[in-house]
């Protein structure tokens, strides 16, 4: 029996001799690689930490202890190391566990997490709590240095140094976010000297001072000091310590024997802690140590070669499309800049950065800051094009309102994987885009039915002198055949794609299509309907919408999004006021809850936004 398949708990873990943990190690990297190569996840990450979570695990007593890791990245080990061995080949599969620490999944992950940067903020805030009801605790806070480029983590240290709280805060130091880190930060601190070349220095002389007759153990505390005020210099040392935080390290992470002994001496320090801890991305599977970005986040793959098994389509991305689209709008106008926060090739734009280097801004996983940036550089008459996922988008909402919205600049936003995106589950989805912009003043809102018309919509969006957002899908588009020119469209106009006296069927994105294949199946069934493609959300049009629901009464609203004031309630609302009474509508959309993790096309099937569900919706309303 392997030492992996030993352990279900982190009380088997701690029987094991220190001896056999490399050993361990090597074994839950080799399950981790099994599973995601056919699974799908992200690898080079959770590679990096594994001794990490072995060491934790170790030494602390979770879940009486609290481990908060941050985004869960990196948190595959930990899975396998608390109980969820025996369903791990299900990750992030329909019905299966998370890929990312979930509190409902399990007593040992503290703290539900998708987005970066909060484990810090809520590693503090237990540990409060903790003091408060006078339990006895460690709290332990995992970061990866990606995650250290958003202000919240920040805003965390400087309360937490100055409340002086017993709180460990581990920085998982591998010169990566999602792609390499950029910015001063980052340069700082890789600005360190050998771990191990340090840790043996620093021994031999302490155990040479001490050995001094009379005057050893003061000599030793003077070095201290003396190392203390030098250490400042030439580590990132310094920058935590102005917080208040104890500083230790850097060391070398995947050494087991020298974490488990550095950890096992800082938590009866009752001070905050800063442990700098340095690892490699992808550790022990050479096709993710070479190219660790691509591993970030990957599909299924040939583990021997670490090749992608699924087949290259010839239908590109969404996101392939806008990369490609940027480059060429960017060439015929000067003033497109490109903005993304830390996902370069996530969000399509490594070729318009390889084009247009002085025009491409990567800002790091600081999606506020990236806003703000933008609305700056539309001030002095630059079209930004602000790239960023539309879940992440929710973490610049008052920016978008306040400094981009209010004195109606032109910065346009890209909001990629709206609607499902699949096996990242809640965290990830973007499915409030819908709503939480089109309530915002001087926003315009639209979303594409195919590769052609989302070109059409990036050309409207830098024709448009204001704020304006437009939402695509995770994944290929329809594979119509590219226009040679692009043209703007008329904001606010929809377009009428079928004619019949039957249904109404309105469709907004993605859902266009579902629509259209729905009309095929009820016309098989005698049943005519007319489709239209709204394309805007924000404005309406109402003439059209009010036109057609006036002479087809039976109305069914398709979207990739929260009902909740989404595009379904914004058709209501537009109805409403223009006075059209006497139409039955039903909206098609996602209910009021958090959709679990899974294929788009299972969840489609499951919350009815396919045309499966458009024909079940027809027949009812129609009887």
């Amino acid at each position: 029996m392997s030492f992996l398949e030993k352990i279900d708990s982190p009380s088997d873990l701690k029987r094991l001799a220190r001896s056999d943990l490399p050993e361990l190690a090597a074994e839950i990297r080799q399950k981790i690689v099994e599973v995601v190569s056919k699974n799908g996840g992200h690898l080079a990450s959770s590679l990096g930490a594994v001794e990490l979570a072995i060491a934790i695990h170790y030494v602390f007593d979770v879940p009486n202890d609290k481990v908060v890791w941050d985004v869960g990245h990196q948190a595959y080990a930990h899975k396998l190391l608390t109980g969820r061995r025996d369903r791990f080949h299900t990750l992030r599969q329909y019905e299966g566990i998370t890929g990312f620490t979930r509190m409902s999944e399990s007593p040992y992950d503290a703290f539900s997490v998708g987005h970066s940067s909060t484990s810090i903020s809520a590693g503090l805030g237990i540990a409060c709590a903790k003091r408060l009801k006078a339990e006895k605790a460690n709290v332990v806070a995992v970061i990866g240095d990606g995650s250290l480029t958003a202000g919240m983590a920040y805003e965390a240290l400087n309360q937490a140094g100055d409340i002086h709280k017993n709180l460990i805060v581990i920085l998982n130091d591998n010169d990566m976010s999602i792609a390499p880190n950029v910015g001063a930060l980052s340069s700082f601190l890789s600005r360190t000297l050998s771990a191990t070349y340090i840790q043996d220095v620093k021994r031999e002389v302490g155990d040479f001072l001490k050995s001094l007759p009379k005057i050893g153990d003061d000599m030793y505390k003077l070095a201290k000091r003396t190392e203390e005020s030098f250490k400042t210099f030439i580590t990132p040392g310094m920058l935590f310590e102005a917080f208040n935080f104890e500083y230790f390290g850097p060391i070398n992470g995947h050494k087991l024997n020298h974490l488990i002994d550095i950890l096992n001496n800082i938590k009866e320090i009752n001070e905050p802690i800063l442990l700098h801890v340095t690892t490699k991305k992808g550790k022990g599977y050479p096709p993710a140590e070479e190219n660790p970005t691509y591993f970030h986040g990957v599909g299924s793959f040939q583990v021997k070669t670490g090749s992608c098994l699924s087949p290259k389509s010839s239908v590109p991305t969404y996101t392939e499309v806008f990369g490609e689209t940027m480059v060429r709008l960017a060439e015929d106008n000067k003033k497109i800049i490109a903005v993304t926060a830390a996902m370069p090739e996530g969000t399509g734009l490594t070729k318009f950065a390889e084009s247009y280097p002085d025009r491409f801004f990567d800002v790091g996983i600081a999606e506020q800051h990236g806003v703000t940036f933008a609305a700056g550089m539309a001030t002095e008459g630059f079209k930004p094009v602000v790239a960023i996922y539309s879940t992440f988008l929710q973490r610049a909402y008052d920016q978008v309102l306040h400094d981009v919205c209010l004195e109606a600049l032109p910065v346009i936003f890209a909001a990629d994987r709206g609607g499902i995106v699949g096996e990242d589950g809640p965290t990830h989805h973007g499915l409030f885009d819908l709503s939480y912009l089109r309530s915002l003043p001087n926003m315009v809102v639209m979303a594409p039915k195919d590769e052609n018309e989302f070109r059409r919509m990036l050309a409207t969006a830098v024709a448009h002198d204001g704020p304006i957002a437009v939402r695509y899908p995770r994944g290929k588009g329809t594979g119509v055949e590219p226009e040679k020119h692009i043209s703007p469209l008329p904001i606010g106009k929809g377009e009428i794609l079928t004619e019949g006296d039957d249904l109404l069927i309105l469709a907004i994105g993605s859902t266009v299509c579902e629509s259209l294949e729905a009309h095929k199946e009820l016309e098989e069934k005698g049943i005519s309907a007319t489709v239209v493609n709204c394309r805007f959300v924000k404005p309406m049009d109402v003439d059209l919408i009010g036109s057609l629901a006036k002479k087809i009464p039976q109305i069914i609203t398709v979207e990739e999004n929260v009902l909740q004031g989404g595009f379904g309630s914004a058709v209501l609302e537009s109805l409403n006021d223009a006075g059209v009474t006497g139409y039955n509508l039903k909206r098609l959309g996602f209910p009021d809850c958090f959709i679990e993790h899974g294929s788009q096309d299972i969840l489609r099937a499951k919350y009815g936004i396919n045309a499966k569900a458009i024909v079940d919706a027809a027949k009812n309303i129609l009887k």
